[in-house]
């Protein structure tokens, strides 16, 4: 199966390791994947803080970039979601209608991609510790994705998957949100994380980065021992 991979920009940036263990995954699952080098953003940000006009670009380039026929596959629920959601918004009526339309049912999260289309459910990957996972706001309520990764996790040699109370509420990122309104933000990632460590995990694992890195970051300020892990980083533990 023929896989276009779609890198985020910060994962791009900040987590480049994330991105060839994903691939890692992929390829011993018997998948050969392409990454296209002229790729960009998928407009998300400038939609969000009200460029339109300017993330509409954006979006074109991307439709652009991910066209043919093959899956498209993220390690990021939020970018995913905002493809298949969102894009439609911009582009309703226009001349590119039908290749949306076509874009968000060929895009996948990761772990929904690996269950969902693959079929798969373990990977042999091997990681000794208790963790917890962290339900991401767009992986449960822009995909729906709830026991994919949960499943993928089980089934870690070594790994004891322990779910925290209030496990389905945000984090406090929300990209500029952290920004704008950051004692709401990082009281909300205060919550998250006493309850992560509540559970007596030593590892907090989540599908988006973006909610980890922010949780990394009170975590760190808090000198707590806890580790944030991105779930491909996980199944490409061990092997």
């Amino acid at each position: 199966m023929n896989i276009q991979l779609f890198i985020p920009c910060f994962v791009d940036q900040l987590y480049p390791g994330t991105a060839f263990n994903m691939i890692k995954v992929l390829e011993k699952a018997g998948c050969t994947v392409t990454y296209n080098t002229g790729q960009t953003c998928c407009g998300q940000p400038a939609f969000n803080a009200g460029f339109w006009d300017e993330a509409k670009a954006v979006c074109n380039k991307f439709i652009k970039d991910f066209s043919g026929s093959d899956y498209i596959v993220a390690p990021s629920a939020s970018c995913v979601g905002f493809v298949r959601n969102y894009y439609t918004k911009l582009f309703d009526n226009s001349s590119l209608h039908h290749e949306v339309a076509d874009t968000g049912k060929r895009i996948y999260e990761f772990s929904e991609f690996i269950v969902q289309v693959l079929k798969i459910e373990n990977v042999g990957a091997i990681l000794k510790g208790k963790a917890t996972y962290h339900d991401s706001c767009a992986g449960l309520r822009e995909c729906k994705i709830k026991t994919e990764p949960r499943k993928l996790l089980s089934n870690v040699k070594g790994l004891e998957l322990m779910e925290m109370n209030d496990v389905e509420t945000c984090c406090g990122f929300g990209g500029t949100f952290a920004v704008k309104f950051e004692a709401i933000s990082i009281g909300m990632a205060e919550q998250k994380v006493d309850n992560a460590l509540a559970t007596g995990a030593e590892y907090l694992i989540s599908t988006d980065h973006s909610c980890l890195m922010h949780l990394q970051g009170y975590i760190n300020h808090k000198g707590y021992k806890l580790k944030t892990l991105h779930l491909a980083d996980v199944l490409a533990s061990g092997w």
